[in-house]
């Protein structure tokens, strides 16, 4: 059993949180508002990663570290405070230690700027055009260069209770963009939990990973596609069709096969799958 820091311990974090305690891990989970019910087994430390003298007390004795992080806003800003500040602080105060854990840093499918419905791999060119995923980008960067074995995973975007947000899309009947098509990849945060899980417990069975893992659905589809039958699953108008826009960044789909190749199996395989069980 291994000794495990959760940084960033939102809706994700505090679920892998309790998981992997609950598979006997001893896991310490960072957070600025930890919950003040019993949390189980799951150890808390309130801390805010962008102020270093928050972290002075942290524990460094961690083999494994997990980085789940939400900036507060979608700004330039609000990313420098977690991807570069937070980051740089407690890379700091465990090199300050001379510990170096291994890290699983969760990122985002959004540092490919791919916008032409390209397929993506972790082989792909990932140089992003807006600011927020350069940042993102540059934090992987710098924990791959500390530690080639660290492990980066790119989170499509994240549905399922309390993130629903094409459904609500879908009940107002908004303008969706038809052709050229517009494709959008799904995971479910069920999965995200399992993937999280699945490949710490490789790594700690001493199978060799790769340093990257896009976590996406089976299925990216169009978002014309989506929002038709989400609109008629749920009886309401048909989404109307938006004006050409010849602007669109970050249209792509995404392949999975490296993670399913490594044994990873989908418990939300496509976006009709995970919808259904938020709809009924």
């Amino acid at each position: 059993m291994a000794k495990i820091l959760i940084v960033g311990c939102g809706s994700i974090g505090m679920k892998l949180a309790q998981t992997l305690s609950g598979k006997g891990h001893e896991v310490t989970g960072l957070k600025r508002n930890p919950p003040k019910a019993d949390a189980g087994k799951v150890n808390y430390f309130t801390a805010d990663i962008s102020s270093t003298d928050q972290l002075n007390d942290l524990s460094v004795d961690f083999a494994v570290v997990y980085f789940i992080v939400s900036p507060d806003g979608r700004n330039k800003e609000s990313y420098q405070a977690v991807y570069e500040t937070g980051l740089n602080n407690l890379l700091n105060r465990f090199s300050k230690e001379g510990v170096n854990p291994h890290w699983i840093f969760v990122s985002s499918t959004s540092v490919y700027g791919q916008s032409k419905g390209e397929w993506v791999d972790e082989d792909s060119i990932a140089d992003p055009e807006n600011i927020t995923s350069q940042i993102i980008r540059q934090a992987e960067q710098k924990l791959i260069a500390l530690n080639p074995d660290n492990i980066v995973v790119r989170f499509s975007g994240i549905y399922g209770p309390g993130r629903e947000y094409l459904l609500r899309m879908a009940k107002q009947g908004s303008e969706v963009q038809k052709d050229p098509p517009y494709y959008t990849n799904r995971i479910h945060q069920q999965d995200c939990i399992g993937v999280l899980v699945f490949l710490l417990e490789q790594s700690l069975a001493g199978v060799a990973l790769e340093q990257c893992y896009v976590a996406s659905d089976d299925d990216p589809a169009t978002m014309w596609e989506v929002m038709s039958w989400l609109a008629k699953q749920m009886n309401c108008q048909s989404p109307l069709i938006k004006t050409n826009n010849n602007e669109i960044v970050m249209n792509k789909r995404c392949n999975n096969q490296r993670l399913k190749k490594l044994g990873y199996h989908f418990q939300y395989p496509d976006y009709k799958t995970g919808y259904l069980e938020l709809i009924h």
